[in-house]
């Protein structure tokens, strides 16, 4: 006897797979990362980030204005922070004219609308690379906590919308939001890095910012120490939790397509927004796979957001956003 139900019915043209499918990509999901340099009219293509920029602010509130234009309503940015600059305590980022508080006020400027988060963390700014204040070799975390703290009340003078801690301190969060509250920020919100892995798939991006760890004698030569251990699922459920509980209004999981079991048991645990970055590594494999011609770039970039959204991110932190935005409307 053939079988009364037949699933494949509902696959049998686009039409029919269209009014059935469960997950549905639009621009309000997607958050673009955006690196911003010193400079006029700079636009730096990242080596290993193929199509991926650098930005002078001149042009970075053009891309402002054309994300806008595309649906793309959420930046999140990065500061690549000339060594000049740099020390061990990060000196550089409560700069009230720093490069990260000035591309704020000129996004906020041009596109007011526009929801404006900042990275809060001290790699850019540490001439060792790290998240950090290094001391006798050891990475120092209630110093660099209320440090963070500062980075995130200058942050939110400038005008971000949202602060958001890519650093794994310990208890940063509450610091960051008592903080925050005692200077009259209580509408500036937190998106805590809340399981952020050690991860090899970070190497692009710390191109990108010239941020990765230095190697000397007595400082640590990976970030194994604060972020999470790749083989760990339950320890990042008590990571989030803790975070939700010291003030994070959204929480993120990071990277993305080798974690998309931690989105799910975060999004299954937890009722707040979760977020997930799709991180450079990510991007670059299938950039690099495509040019290769191994894979269908525009065909793997969309099953690859689809999975985040699946899994159950309501926000993609994605270097593809614009590409998905522009293949899909």
């Amino acid at each position: 006897m053939y079988p009364l139900r037949r699933n494949r019915r509902l696959r049998t043209n686009e039409a029919i797979r269209s009014l059935v499918r469960e997950t549905i990509i639009t621009p309000n999901d997607f958050l673009v990362p955006l690196f911003v340099v010193e400079g006029m009219g700079v636009k730096e293509e990242i080596a290993s980030m193929p199509n991926y920029f650098r930005f002078s602010l001149d042009l970075l509130v053009r891309e402002v204005k054309e994300l806008w234009a595309m649906g793309l309503k959420s930046v999140l940015l990065f500061a690549k922070v000339p060594d000049n600059l740099k020390d061990n305590k990060g000196t550089e980022a409560l700069n009230a004219n720093g490069l990260m508080q000035r591309a704020v006020k000129a996004i906020k400027d041009v596109c007011p609308d526009m929801l404006v988060m900042t990275d809060v963390a001290l790699d850019p700014y540490s001439i060792y690379g790290h998240d950090g204040i290094i001391e006798n070799g050891i990475i120092v975390n209630d110093d660099t906590a209320e440090f963070l703290a500062e980075m995130s009340i200058s942050h939110a003078e400038a005008g971000a919308d949202f602060v958001a801690p890519s650093d794994m301190m310990d208890g940063r969060i509450s610091v960051i939001r008592e903080a925050l509250e005692d200077e009259g920020f209580t509408n500036t919100g937190i998106m805590s890095y809340s399981a952020k892995y050690a991860s090899a798939f970070y190497g692009p991006f710390r191109d990108a910012l010239d941020s990765a760890p230095v190697d000397l004698v007595n400082i640590p030569k990976d970030k194994k120490t604060y972020q999470m251990d790749c083989a760990n699922r339950f320890e990042a459920l008590r990571e989030t939790e803790m975070d939700i509980d010291e003030g994070a209004d959204i929480v993120m999981v990071k990277p993305g397509m080798p974690y998309l079991d931690i989105v799910r048991e975060v999004k299954n645990e937890f009722d707040v927004p979760v977020s997930v970055y799709q991180v450079s590594g990510e991007y670059a494999m299938i950039k690099a796979a495509a040019e290769k011609g191994w894979l269908n770039h525009d065909q793997t970039m969309l099953e690859s957001t689809i999975a985040f959204k699946r899994a159950g991110a309501d926000i993609i932190a994605s270097y593809f956003a614009k590409d998905v935005v522009k293949l899909i409307f």
